[in-house]
């Protein structure tokens, strides 16, 4: 209740903010409403004193004359728009603006909808052995047959008349068929499974000769037992509804007459059922027993109404068309994989446009594929995959040396000291240089003549380049997913072809030119297995350009492979490495002997040394969606 009553003063407080908010614009226009009054009244009728104040204040008013209510009140320095709410709040009225009209009226609260609860139906159903529970009392038919059929996923219909029928019952953890029996017995009515897998509702027929006991024919259970044995040596009993039949090298003509005699079932022979067969049957229904039955032979059977008609398999009146439609998968390779027994004597065309297959054939082979496509009819998961490559190049290159020479003519002093010293020398500057030498020897240098050169060389350079993609793939599962990234160099062919004619020779020259590829391939295969655990054939091939031996030549490649097979849970994430690639290379020039001496060889020398490393490391996270 307090709830409740918090609730109405909760609306009661937005109601009087919405009323006096529209007084407040409505003031606006109306200045009536934010003029100040003085006013005394006894015993006076609400009708009266709100048109007194219409009158006083110029404003437009009119009040419900079923309102019966009296003021007694004295108010001074209040605005009418105040009074008017004052009013509302007190007297619980309501007003309703129509133009320039103030309209009050009684207020009526809004009817509050109630909430229907639903009655919880206690039924439950276990997968592994396919066993019904449920604990019934008055409830509706409708609602306890569209409750087992979501729990069990097997189809119940019921006759209209039936909709509202009330039942009850209780049963624990009983065979799916037995429990459905129970419920028909205990409720007066009749359950039949139909040649398709439909469970089919009705009302029990009375036998007149049992005084109004329910006839055996039907699903619902009665303790009655019939047995009769042919002098054939067939066996077939009846208890509780359902059959045991026993025997050996037995016509499956006199099998069907004999049985369904016993069930007291209507029946309809389109040929002859030849052949003899064996049967042991235990506990079956009349359709279990005929799809064991015929199960093998050419023959095969059909229900229509309360008839079942008996023939062979290929004639008319017993062979079924059926579209079959997938929800999940695709219908391009069901066929590969359907067992070759499933498709032997019905006729099977795919039909892309749908995503199912029409079916021709017997019923029994029909509901047999229908129900394998039911299995496999799976929702297949997609992988999305999430890759991070990382290409790591750090290079180191050094080179230092002095050359010296004789130009064709005096070459001028200059060049860079920092970042990278490559100077040159004249003649003259170093002429300076061994002057000043000779100055502190005892001995005379000489001069180099004008022409004469010198080149100090000394470089140092590193480099660090990295390279991040993070290229995102999706695939179905058990499905390939490619990844390609590289670059393209181009190199130039040159054929040349002998022309012979009469008299002399020519040479003719065609250039082509050609492409080669360098590229960063990823192919990853993932499997889901069904605790969510991915498996993943992983290849990766990278191939990258080297120095070309000439200008024209193609570019050479270096290729590094990795495969690896691995498992990681949904969503976790991986790191592929070693895809290293070290290159190293020293080279120099110089004098003969004084290019050896330590110290001196960098004055008779140029030297370069270069070291290159190459580092690619994957990072790659599957993730399973179900859609």
């Amino acid at each position: 209740m307090v709830f409740i009553s918090t609730f109405f003063l909760g609306n009661a407080q937005d109601r009087f903010a919405i009323l006096e908010q529209k007084l407040f614009e409505m003031s606006k226009n109306t200045p009536g409403l934010s003029q100040k009054l003085e006013m005394s009244v006894n015993n006076t009728a609400i009708q009266d004193f709100i048109r007194g104040i219409g009158i006083s204040h110029s404003l437009n008013v009119t009040v419900d004359p079923n309102i019966d209510i009296k003021i007694n009140n004295n108010f001074a320095g209040v605005t009418v728009q105040e009074m008017f709410l004052f009013l509302c709040r007190k007297y619980e009225l309501d007003i309703s603006f129509i133009g320039p009209i103030i309209s009050f009226s009684k207020y009526i609260p809004p009817i509050t909808p109630t909430k229907t609860v639903t009655k919880k139906i206690n039924i439950f159903y276990q997968d592994v052995g396919e066993l019904l529970s449920f604990d019934l009392s008055n409830d509706t038919l409708s609602a306890v047959t569209k409750e087992i059929t979501k729990q069990s996923k097997k189809n119940i219909v019921f006759s209209p008349d039936l909709s509202n029928k009330i039942v009850s019952g209780f049963v624990q953890s009983a065979p799916f068929d037995n429990a459905l029996d129970k419920l028909a017995f205990s409720n007066d009515l009749k359950i039949t499974l139909t040649p398709d897998s439909f469970y089919l509702v009705e009302k029990a027929v009375k036998n007149p000769a049992s005084n109004g006991t329910p006839n055996s024919t039907g699903s619902n259970l009665v303790n009655n037992t019939n047995a009769t044995k042919n002098p054939q040596g067939l066996t077939a009993n009846l208890v509780n509804g359902l059959l045991t039949v026993e025997g050996q090298n037995i016509p499956i003509s006199d099998i069907v007459s004999q049985v369904s005699g016993i069930l007291k079932q209507d029946y309809f022979l389109f040929n002859e059922l030849k052949g003899n067969t064996t049967v042991s049957v235990k506990n079956a229904s009349y359709d279990d027993f005929l799809k064991n039955l015929f199960n093998g032979t050419a023959y095969t059977f059909k229900k229509e109404g309360e008839v079942y008609l008996f023939g062979d398999r290929n004639i008319e009146g017993l062979r079924v068309s059926r579209l079959v439609q997938l929800k999940n998968r695709t219908i391009t390779k069901i066929m590969d994989f359907m067992p070759a027994e499933l498709k032997k004597d019905v006729d099977i065309k795919v039909f892309p446009d749908l995503n199912g297959l029409i079916l021709s054939g017997s019923q029994p082979k029909i509901n047999e594929i229908q129900a394998f496509l039911r299995e496999i009819d799976l929702v297949v998961p997609v992988v999305y995959i999430e890759v991070m490559i990382v290409d790591v190049q750090k290079s180191n290159t050094f080179a230092a040396g002095i050359s010296a020479g004789l130009g064709t003519k005096p070459a001028v002093t200059g060049g860079s000291v920092i970042p990278v010293s490559n100077y040159t020398v004249n003649a003259n500057s170093i002429n300076n240089i061994v002057s000043s030498i000779t100055s502190f020897l005892p001995l005379n240098l000489g001069m180099v003549t004008p022409n004469f050169y010198a080149v100090i060389n000394a470089m140092e350079s590193q480099g660090v380049v990295k390279i991040r993609s993070t290229p995102q793939l999706a695939t179905l599962n058990g499905s390939e997913a490619k990844m390609s990234i590289g670059q393209q160099e181009y190199y130039l062919e040159v054929n040349n072809s002998l022309v012979q004619n009469v008299g002399n020779n020519n040479i003719l020259q065609a250039q082509n030119y050609k492409s080669v590829s360098a590229d960063l391939a990823l192919t990853i295969d993932p499997q889901v297995s069904g605790d969510e655990q991915v498996t993943m054939k992983i290849g990766v091939k990278q191939s990258s350009f080297t120095a070309r031996i000439s200008p024209t030549a193609p570019p050479g490649t270096i290729t590094r492979d990795f495969q690896s097979t691995i498992r990681v849970k949904n969503g976790e994430m991986i790191m592929l490495g070693g895809l290293e690639d070290k290159e190293s290379n020293e080279t120099g020039s110089g004098l003969p002997l004084l290019s050896r001496i330590p110290i001196i060889k960098w004055f008779f020398s140029n030297r370069t040394r270069a070291k290159k490393d190459n580092k690619l490391t994957l990072f790659i996270r599957p993730t399973i969606i179900y859609s």
